[in-house]
């Protein structure tokens, strides 16, 4: 796969533009990594990850290349969005497009910044969305169970399966349930993947709220919004939009002390990044030398040969062996020579099913 794409998704005035302006300035600052704004609303990123400062270190790599995440900024969504409200039409069809959906929900009260619904009260922004995401994909599957029923008649095996897993659809939509809380198999998301679903889409929670929220605990909003997560698997990250744009104008160790000073371990969009690779279970190998280090984004479970395509197509298909190493080992031992000398690079083969951090160079022929 290519980059992880996250659409940033909310009511008006929650936050969410400010996350965004503060996204792209923390990859604009930093001169170690690709970012580009392609358009005004997407930004990428690179996914923090201390492991390649070491290996650049220990190889003395001319260019270092981490792992990145584009982020949309998808204007705030309103009421009606489904029925083409407030440009809702546009913004549905940039969701359909990202892998992960990062919804901001305001937790905190300000009365310098008005709400849409003049009052705070973070399940209602979220339902007032989830509505509008449910409604959009109601009329997608309606369309499509309309254009079965002529193929249904002549008794069309995966026609039949289509449609009853799209019926099964309708009804929680009709109740106003996501799809992606109804439990379909792999089997039965990939047999519809072309209605490319919205509420569909994996979904974690941010939780936007004060600085003093931050470092003082959760509130109760914040505290609603993990408890509707929770009953739907889902991941809640709590995050100060405002803090993180401090933290954006700020270089590498400034950052770093600023945090310490808030009892802070991590940035926001740390969490938030690893957040989003965990909803999509995935993970990255590394490629080490002299001319450059550089992490790669699979899937967990991916075979040595399908990672090695990741790369390039002629590796793949040329695909002999995999040279790997752990991480930590090689770390341990200082270079690949020593661990190869321990007995800890290993030969694989074609089936070896890749781990995060393995460090790896391919065998091939073309």
């Amino acid at each position: 796969m290519s980059s992880l794409e996250v659409g940033i998704i909310g009511l008006p005035n929650v936050g969410k533009s400010t996350l965004f302006n503060a996204i792209t300035k923390a990859g604009a600052e930093a001169a170690n990594y690709p970012f580009c704004t392609i358009e005004p609303n997407v930004g990428i990123v690179a996914v923090p990850d201390a492991r390649l400062d070491v290996l650049t270190r220990m190889y003395n790599s001319k260019k270092t290349t981490p792992a990145t995440v584009r982020f949309v900024d998808i204007a705030g969504l309103v009421q009606g969005a489904s029925k083409g409200e407030g440009l809702g039409n546009k913004f549905l069809e940039h969701i359909r497009q990202v892998d992960a959906v990062a919804h901001v929900v305001r937790c905190f009260d300000d009365e310098n910044i008005t709400h849409v619904s003049a009052q705070i009260n973070p399940l209602r922004d979220i339902e007032t969305i989830q509505t509008e995401l449910c409604l959009a994909d109601l009329e997608i599957v309606d369309k499509k169970i309309a254009g079965l029923v002529r193929v249904l008649k002549s008794g069309n095996k995966a026609a039949k399966i289509e449609n009853e897993i799209l019926q099964k659809i309708r009804d929680a939509l009709n109740e106003g349930k996501p799809a992606r809380n109804i439990g379909l198999t792999d089997e039965e998301i990939f047999a519809i993947r072309e209605t490319n679903l919205l509420t569909l889409k994996p979904t974690l929670y941010v939780a936007n709220v004060s600085e003093d929220d931050l470092t003082g605990g959760k509130n109760s909003y914040v505290k609603q919004v993990e408890e509707l997560a929770a009953k739907e698997n889902a991941q809640t990250v709590m995050i100060c939009a405002k803090v993180e744009s401090e933290i954006a104008e700020l270089d590498e160790d400034e950052a770093k002390e600023f945090l310490s000073d808030l009892g802070l371990e991590s940035s926001g969009l740390n969490r938030l990044i690893n957040a989003a690779f965990e909803l999509l279970g995935l993970m990255t190998f590394l490629t080490s030398g002299p001319d450059e280090c550089r992490a790669w984004t699979i899937k967990k479970g991916t075979p040595a040969v399908k990672a090695a395509g990741k790369i390039h197509s002629d590796i793949e298909r040329g695909f002999i062996r995999a040279e790997i190493v752990n991480y930590d080992d090689l770390v341990k031992y200082g270079s690949i020579a020593a661990a190869r000398e321990k007995g800890l690079v290993r030969l694989e083969g074609k089936d070896y099913i890749m781990q995060d951090g393995d460090v790896t160079y391919f065998r091939f022929n073309v």
